[in-house]
């Protein structure tokens, strides 16, 4: 296929793919986005037939879990994350590192190597930005208490994984010498958590002031059009910004970029406009995630992959609900909570890439990463739809 024709191939044929999916599967019960991921399989490169070019898969899918954040954004303010720091922190750090020591002692079990343990529960730790935040608005529960404690654990998981991420090819250098000492990782750390707390700050102090005065004056033309574009420009630059100079990541720009804008006269109007974006984008995350699976890989290791499977759709939940019991949360609030954040997504697959790249991780476990998450975003909203009738919503949180 030509280069220049590879992008609308895949537009086309994937876009084409995911509405069929997600109308059969709609028509059978389950969720269209069980479709989507069908259709990623059908044109992927391990199915006869059309493949599609994964990489450019992988850029639209990254544009959707930015307009997605930048929306979330718009929808939380700080004071509401605030407000929640108390729960969400300490819950959200024990929530990251229970996956993590059951992965590393999987590996171990496995015969595998440390640095392919800590990749590996890593990579089962790390919550998908889109499948959670998909299922929160569509109950409509991102403005209620519950969906402020799931967005704040997000941000919480976004940050420790960006930080991971910077702190990976330093933890592989470390494993490689024969008495590593982590202790080289600790620079490097504190310098991407430097950055973080000056990007936010650079945000609140100068963003809060010059993003709505953007959207005043574009707003002052009259053109519908020209504020569409400019709220577009606004979640994408400043993603993108944060991603290119800083190396963090740009759904945590755009997020920020969202929490400012939610504070101008325009955030509804903002919201609005790019909720059909958000929609849009967000399939194409299903059809990209869908692409990186290989089938063969269920026949060949279905008792790793139902292993790992319980780690995510169990164990994770069940931490996360014990953590929330806790510090006194209602069992409807823990058990939502819970499921939600029990699938993987985007970020596993990056850090699951970057530990083959590192030789941290064997090829085998990228693979199991990728078809345990098809697996665990599947069974997502059936986990919901079970949350609902074992442990119905409160009358008093209902929107």
């Amino acid at each position: 296929m030509h280069h220049e024709t590879a992008l609308i191939a895949l537009i086309v044929v994937g876009f084409g793919c995911a509405l069929v999916g997600g109308l059969l599967t709609a028509r059978i019960g389950l969720p269209p986005l069980v479709g989507y991921l069908l259709a990623g399989v059908v044109v992927g490169p391990f199915t006869p037939g059309f493949s599609g070019d994964a990489m450019l898969a992988h850029q639209l899918a990254e544009i959707g879990v930015v307009l997605l954040m930048f929306g979330v954004g718009m929808h939380v303010s700080l004071k509401d994350l605030l407000a929640v720091k108390a729960t969400v922190l300490p819950c959200a750090l024990v929530g990251f590192v229970v996956p993590v020591a059951l992965g590393v002692a999987i590996a171990f079990g496995w015969g595998w190597s440390p640095g392919a343990g800590i990749v590996l529960g890593l990579a089962l730790s790390v919550t998908s930005t889109v499948v959670l935040l998909r299922a929160l608005d569509e109950r409509g529960l991102v403005s209620l208490p519950v969906g402020r404690l799931a967005i704040g654990w997000l941000v919480v998981e976004d940050i420790l994984t960006v930080l991971l991420l910077v702190g990976l090819p330093a933890l592989a250098e470390a494993l490689r010498q024969p008495n590593g000492s982590f202790t080289t990782m600790l620079p490097t750390l504190g310098l991407t958590l430097g950055k973080v707390v000056g990007f936010v700050a650079f945000m609140l102090l100068i963003g809060a002031r010059v993003l709505p005065w953007l959207l005043d004056w574009v707003s002052q033309t009259g053109s519908r059009e020209l504020f569409t574009l400019a709220v577009t420009a606004i979640a994408l630059g400043v993603g993108f910004g944060c991603s290119e100079l800083l190396g963090l990541s740009n759904a945590l720009g755009a997020f920020f970029a969202g929490v400012v804008v939610n504070g101008s006269d325009h955030s509804k109007r903002a919201m609005h406009d790019t909720e059909p974006l958000q929609d849009i984008f967000a399939v194409m995350f299903f059809v990209a995630v869908g692409m990186l699976f290989n089938p063969l890989v269920l026949v060949q290791r279905p008792v790793e992959i139902l292993l790992l499977l319980a780690v995510i759709v169990v164990g994770k939940p069940v931490v996360t609900f014990l953590l929330l019991k806790l510090f006194r949360q209602d069992n409807w609030t823990a058990a939502t909570i819970g499921v939600g954040l029990g699938q993987i997504g985007e970020f596993s697959f990056i850090l699951a890439a970057a530990g083959v790249s590192l030789n941290l991780l064997p090829q085998l476990g990228q693979d199991l990463i990728l078809a345990t998450a098809l697996l665990a975003i599947t069974l997502n909203p059936l986990l919901f739809r079970l949350v609902q009738l074992i442990s119905p919503q409160p009358r008093r949180l209902e929107a």
